[in-house]
């Protein structure tokens, strides 16, 4: 037994020893290699888990993003419709056109001095294959054929008459209104970005016509295509506009295509409406309030007269106190508005439009009134200071883009209503044309800031005068700015108190008899 014990020992010895070095080598690979794999399993597996958990996130964000605009968005857009005719309609349409390119080949071919406005029918055969009728203004069937054929239409009547001439040529009708400076900014900015982009400008007249929904501006800028397929320049496209474009405007793209400086003429000029656009808000802004507290204060004072103070008169003439004085006033002033407050009404309005009328019809009285307004203190400023930015802003451009120092001065004296200003201009030009020098006439004129002049002397007499009267309008642009916005701070509380002055007053007239009436009852 024992010997077999020790066998069986010595074995397990031999076993042992052997078992070491294998374990001891499996241990060994465990640290260097196993153990480095499994953390890289894992830490894949914990990486794998966080970007799925991510992007499932992500995921359920953006489905939760696409319903929220989808709701938000509203009506879903529909696919366009596809115009479908039948045969009969087709064949009638078809007699049409066959009827049209007979007349094309006759009268349909003349060309009339003056444009007339037409009415046509056409198929929209590289679109929905729909057809409508449309308006615009040319001198023949035939030019207006060609140009629609040109669009990608197919052509079926043609016509022209008296009512439709006078019905659509709104351009120079009696009802005609100018291009609004909004629109304007629009289109010269949206222009010159074509321009620069590289797109040839009868291609971005042809894209402004597209994104144009109002009608109006629509046929214009059709007509302007037209123009322009013709072989006309671009200025005078906008000329035979009737009134809608500016004379400057078109001066200006005028002297710009002379000199090949179209695309920089309309982003100047985009800035430069953009400028006076924001003058007038910020005149506007300053006016708005005074206005809107005045009309309330003559809505509360006249609200207390007619329907307040009537009710105290009556207790004081049931209780026989005598009322005198301003409460005197008041009683009879309440009396007559109560009975006459209709007609005084009727004659203040009859009166603002004679007024109105006669400040734009007779020069004499709009002459004077800009003269009246223009020396009262304050606000004598602001006009001035306003009409010299945009007369230094406007001649300044006029002499960058190379136009004539004559015709500068007319299209000054057009982009203003101020009579004062527009003497200056005439006079300007008087020297001129004696050779005299452009400062003579801004020379020791009330209306001329001596720091205005001070500064053309020294842009004429250096050569610089474009870059003297663009520093002069700067200068007088912010003088402007500041001038209002002290006005807006100073009118404020003048109004405020003006009103609490008004309503005390009325108030206290009210109150007084109160005081004979306690006695009374003492």
């Amino acid at each position: 037994m024992n010997e077999n014990k020790k066998n069986n020992v010595f074995l397990e010895i031999v076993l042992a020893l052997t078992y070491i070095p294998v374990y001891a080598v499996r241990g060994i690979k465990f640290v260097l290699y196993d153990m480095w794999v499994l953390l890289f399993n894992y830490l894949s597996w914990q990486l794998e888990k966080t970007v799925n958990g991510v992007t499932k996130k992500e995921e359920n964000s953006r489905e939760e993003n696409e319903r929220m605009y989808q709701k938000t968005k509203g009506k879903i857009h529909k696919k366009e419709k596809i115009y479908n005719y039948s045969n009969a309609t087709l064949a009638k349409y078809e007699k049409m056109k066959v009827a049209l390119e007979n007349d094309l080949r006759t009268s349909g071919a003349t060309r009339s001095k003056t444009p007339n406005v037409y009415e046509f029918i056409v198929r929209n055969v590289k679109g929905n294959n729909q057809i409508f009728r449309g308006t615009m203004t040319g001198f023949s069937k035939l030019d207006i054929n060609a140009f629609l054929v040109n669009e990608g239409y197919e052509v079926y009547d043609i016509k022209t008459s008296r009512i439709l001439n006078f019905i659509n040529a709104d351009n120079n009708s009696i009802f005609a209104k100018k291009i609004s400076t909004k629109d304007l900014i629009f289109f010269l900015t949206q222009l010159s970005t074509y321009l620069k982009a590289g797109i040839t400008l009868n291609e971005g007249m042809k894209i402004l016509t597209t994104q144009m929904k109002n009608k109006d501006r629509k046929r214009t800028y059709k007509s302007i295509c037209y123009e322009l397929s013709l072989g006309e320049t671009f200025s005078n496209a906008l000329a035979k506009q009737g009134n809608l474009f500016p004379a400057l405007l078109i001066n200006m793209i005028r002297a710009a295509e002379a000199t090949g400086t179209l695309q920089e003429t309309l982003e100047d000029m985009g800035n430069y409406y953009t400028e006076v656009n924001n003058t007038h808000k910020e005149m506007v802004s300053a006016l708005t309030y005074p206005v809107i507290v005045l009309f309330f204060s003559i809505i509360v004072v006249t609200f207390i007269i007619i329907y307040v103070v009537p009710q105290f008169t009556k207790i004081y003439a049931q209780q026989d106190v005598s009322i005198q004085g301003l409460t005197l006033f008041l009683v009879n002033l309440s009396e007559f508005l109560s009975n006459n407050l209709a007609l005084l009404i009727l004659l203040f309005a009859l009166a603002m439009f004679i007024l109105y009328v006669a400040y734009k019809k007779v020069k004499a009285f709009r002459t004077a009134v800009q003269e009246i307004s223009m020396k009262i203190p304050v606000f004598k400023n602001v006009i001035i200071y306003n009409e010299i930015s945009i007369f230094a802003k406007t001649f300044a451009s006029l002499l960058r883009n190379n136009v004539y120092i004559t015709d500068s001065m007319d299209i000054l004296s057009k982009i203003t209503n101020n009579e004062i200003y527009k003497a200056i201009m005439f006079k300007t030009i008087d020297n001129i044309v004696q050779g005299e020098k452009i400062s003579d006439a801004f020379k020791d004129h009330w209306a001329v800031p001596d720091v205005a002049y001070y500064m053309i002397v020294t842009g004429e007499s250096t050569g610089q005068l474009a870059d003297m009267m663009q520093k002069v309008s700067d200068y007088y642009q912010v003088m402007h700015k500041n001038i209002i916005n002290q006005l807006k701070s100073l009118i404020e509380p003048i109004m405020i108190v003006m009103l609490a002055v008004m309503v005390g007053a009325i108030l206290l007239a009210v109150i007084v008899p109160m005081f004979t009436l306690y006695n009374n009852i003492l």
